[in-house]
C-alpha cells in the first residue's frame, strides 16, 4: 500500500479483534496504520480461541479483511515486541503506539496438586485443538471416564463441548489435524462443570449454555436443587440482573426438569463449589480427583454478592482437570504494567504512570486494557473509546513526535530486525494454502501449525485470489 508521509502514523501491537477495530477507526481518523503481531497469522483469538464448531463466529474475519484492503494499512506478522523490536524503537517511528495484545496467562487456583499430570490450564487445551503454534507439542490425558472443568465462562463451556462432540462433527471443522484423532479416541464420558458461585452469577452467554443442551451424544444434567437460587441471588437477579443472567437461570431450570434420554455421554453442571485440592496418587502422581468445598452466597462490605466457603466438602473422581477461571496480561518490554490487575496501566485507553499521568503517544485497547470480558463485538466500542482519546490528543498537538516516521524506512527496519516478517500478502498465501488443503475433505481449512510451515507458505508467492 502507498502511504502519505503527511499523515500521522500509528503502530498497533496485536492483530486480534481489538487491534482490527482500532485499525479501522484510526484509518477513518486519517492515520496510516501498521498492524504488528507476534504470530505470522492475523485475527488473534478468532483464529486460535473460537471453538472450531463455531464457523459463524469466525466469519467476522471478513470485516477485518475489508480493513486490510484499505489504503494506509500494512501488516507485519511474526514480529515480537521486546525481542525483535522495542517500545522505545516504536516511539521513534510512530505518532501513536497502541497495545492490543490481550491477556495471555491463565489465573491459577493456588491449591495443592494444581500441577499434577492431568491438570492443565484451559488455554493450553484450546491452543492445542485450535492449531496455535505454541500448542502443537502438547499432550493431554484423555483416557479417563470423567473430566472436571473449573469455571463458568464461555471458554469452560467450549472446552466441555469439544470433549463431548461426536468425532464426525469435529471432522468437518478446522480443528488441528494433530488433535482430531486424539479427540476421536478419547474415553471421556462425562464432563463436570464447576461454578464457584450460583446460577445467577454464571458468566457464560445464552447461546453457549443453550448449545450444551443440544449435544447429539450427551445429556445435560442439572440437579433441581442446583438450579434454585438463594434469597440474596433471587433478589439481585430481580433488581439488577441483565437479560443474559435471567435467561441463563431459566435455561438451567429447564435443564433441571429434563430426564436422561439414554445418550452415551453427559455434561453435569454443579454450582457453589470451589476446588481446594487436586488429588492424585503420591506427591507427583496423576490426577484421580478433585476435592471441593461447598459455598454459600453472602454480601460483602459494599453489598456485592460473593461466594463464602462452608465446612461441607466432597470429592469428585476424575482423570482430567482443566481450569478456566480468568486470565491476566503478561508484562511486555518496559510498557507500564499494573501487576495487581494484570493489565497495562491506563486511564480510558491512555497509557499512564502510577499517578495516572498519561504517557505521550501510548495507548491500549482490548483485554489488556480492560480485562478479559465481553464478546468479540465488545472490542469495537472499546476501540472507539481509545481512538477518541487519540483523536483528542492529535487535535491538541499532544501525540508522540517520532524522530523518523518515514514508512519505507520503518518497513526496512522491521525487515532488518525480523527477516521472516510476514506481510498481508504473505498471510493471504498461508490462507490460500490452508483452504486448498481443506477443500478435498469438506473442511474450511487444514491449519498449518508449525511456524516453519507457516513461514514457508507465506513465502510461496502471491495467492491466486485477492
Amino acid at each position: 500500500m502507498t502511504t502519505n508521509e503527511s499523515r500521522p502514523r500509528a503502530a498497533i501491537i496485536g492483530a486480534g479483534p481489538a487491534g482490527f477495530y482500532a485499525t479501522d477507526q484510526l484509518l477513518d481518523a486519517g492515520f496510516d496504520v501498521d498492524l504488528i503481531d507476534l504470530l505470522p497469522t492475523p485475527y488473534g483469538l478468532v483464529r486460535s480461541g473460537v471453538a472450531p464448531d463455531h464457523p459463524k463466529i469466525k466469519s467476522v474475519t471478513r470485516v477485518y479483511d475489508k480493513t486490510a484492503g484499505r489504503e494506509g494499512f500494512r501488516f507485519f506478522g511474526g514480529v515480537s515486541l521486546g525481542s525483535d523490536i522495542t517500545r522505545a524503537e516504536l516511539l521513534e517511528r510512530y505518532h501513536a503506539v497502541v497495545y492490543a495484545f490481550g491477556t495471555t496467562d491463565d489465573n491459577r487456583l493456588g491449591i495443592p496438586g494444581e500441577d499434577r499430570p492431568g491438570s492443565y490450564p484451559a488455554t493450553r487445551f484450546v491452543a492445542w485443538y485450535n492449531g496455535h503454534p505454541d500448542g502443537e507439542e502438547e499432550e493431554f490425558v484423555l483416557h479417563a471416564r470423567r473430566a472436571v472443568v473449573i469455571g463458568n465462562g464461555n471458554v469452560a463451556v467450549d472446552v466441555a463441548r469439544m470433549l463431548m462432540l461426536e468425532p464426525g462433527e469435529l471432522a468437518v471443522t478446522d480443528t488441528a489435524d494433530h488433535a482430531l484423532p486424539k479427540l476421536a479416541e478419547a474415553r471421556i464420558e462425562e464432563v463436570v462443570l464447576l461454578g464457584r458461585r450460583g446460577p445467577a452469577q454464571a458468566a457464560f452467554t445464552n447461546p453457549e449454555l443453550r448449545e450444551l443442551g443440544e449435544l447429539s451424544r450427551a445429556d445435560i444434567d442439572v440437579d433441581p436443587a442446583e438450579a434454585e437460587l438463594d434469597p440474596l441471588s433471587e433478589r439481585w437477579l430481580e433488581e439488577f440482573g441483565d437479560g443474559t443472567s435471567k435467561r441463563n437461570v431459566a435455561l438451567l431450570r429447564d435443564y433441571a426438569q429434563r430426564s436422561p434420554t439414554g445418550k452415551t455421554h453427559r455434561v453435569t453442571l454443579k454450582f457453589l463449589r470451589s476446588p481446594v485440592e487436586v488429588l492424585g496418587e503420591g506427591k507427583d502422581g496423576p490426577v484421580i480427583g478433585v476435592r471441593v468445598v461447598r459455598n454459600r452466597i453472602e454480601p460483602d462490605a459494599e453489598g456485592r454478592l460473593r461466594a463464602v466457603p462452608t465446612e461441607a466438602t466432597e470429592t469428585i473422581e476424575c482423570g482430567l482437570v482443566l481450569r478456566s477461571i480468568g486470565y491476566r496480561g503478561r508484562p511486555v518490554d518496559d510498557v507500564p504494567f499494573d501487576y495487581r490487575r494484570g493489565l497495562i496501566r491506563n486511564v480510558a485507553g491512555r497509557v499512564c504512570d502510577e499517578e495516572e499521568r498519561p504517557h505521550r503517544g501510548e495507548y491500549v485497547v482490548g483485554w489488556i486494557k480492560r480485562g478479559p470480558s465481553g464478546v468479540i463485538g465488545t472490542n469495537k466500542k472499546d476501540a472507539a473509546e481509545t481512538v477518541a482519546r487519540i483523536a483528542e490528543d492529535a487535535a491538541a498537538g499532544a501525540l508522540n513526535e517520532p524522530a523518523n516516521a518515514d514508512p519505507d524506512a520503518t518497513a526496512e527496519w522491521i525487515a532488518a530486525r525480523c527477516p521472516t516478517a510476514v506481510t498481508w500478502e504473505g498471510w493471504l498465501s498461508i490462507d490460500e494454502h490452508e483452504r486448498r488443503a481443506g477443500e478435498p475433505h469438506g473442511r474450511p481449512r487444514i491449519k498449518l501449525v508449525k511456524l516453519a510451515d507457516l513461514l514457508a507458505a507465506a513465502r510461496a508467492g502471491t495467492p491466486a485470489r485477492s
